[in-house]
């Protein structure tokens, strides 16, 4: 891969990012509760009085050491969804371009479109073939430490953890939140199938490849 392709496949994972992040802010807006990830880091915002962003930085920078300290492989990608997540969340948050206090009916709508669009922005970014995000490494961490459990279930163990410590810390758990674990893995499948993307088949650069291309 060349330096121009390399800041192209860059500039689609920042772009898959940015999509991903209005997904994550229509989950939020729906106000008939989030997901389980974003739940435990409005829970976590809420103790501590700093945003939403700051927390999922937070989170997401200590399980990139964890995903590298369990011998998973870390792209450039990787750090970027570390760092820019949750804050171009915020800055979605602010804008609020969907407004508020919703009814259930159009809050939950809200919510289905939005895990859409999260799988919308996951298409850019993993395609880029610049890394998986940092939750995405955690899953392949513990599924291959728990290799007789399907894959799923290991998602949907690793979403009750994030439950439970979002439930206890006062996070909006809600029928979003059994929505959207229910459903996600539904909506990320609908959208790759009409994209024609199949995940599994794209190979990751790692950090020190893509430096290595970027120095020339």
């Amino acid at each position: 891969m060349t330096r121009s392709q390399v800041f192209k496949a860059l500039g689609r994972f920042v772009w898959g990012l940015v999509v991903y992040s209005f997904g994550v802010y229509m989950t939020i807006n729906g106000g008939i509760g989030t997901g389980p990830w974003e739940a435990l880091s409005i829970g976590i915002s809420n103790h501590l009085h700093v945003t939403y962003g700051m927390v999922v930085t937070a989170i997401n920078l200590t399980l990139v050491v964890f995903d590298w300290k369990m011998g998973e492989r870390i792209g450039m990608g990787t750090i970027l969804d570390a760092v820019l997540t949750g804050n171009f969340t915020d800055i979605w948050m602010r804008i609020n371009p969907l407004g508020s206090n919703h009814g259930f009916v159009i809050g939950a709508a809200i919510l289905l479109a939005g895990l859409f669009v999260m799988a919308l922005g996951m298409y850019f970014a993993m395609g880029s073939g610049q890394g998986c995000g940092p939750k995405d490494a955690l899953l392949l961490v513990v599924g291959k430490r728990l290799p007789k459990l399907p894959i799923g279930l290991v998602q949907i163990l690793i979403f009750l953890c994030a439950f439970t410590g979002a439930f206890l810390l006062g996070g909006p758990v809600g029928i979003g939140t059994l929505i959207t674990v229910a459903l996600n893995g539904t909506a990320l499948q609908i959208v790759f199938n009409l994209l024609h993307y199949e995940a599994r088949d794209t190979v990751h650069m790692d950090i020190f490849e893509c430096l290595k291309v970027l120095k020339g």
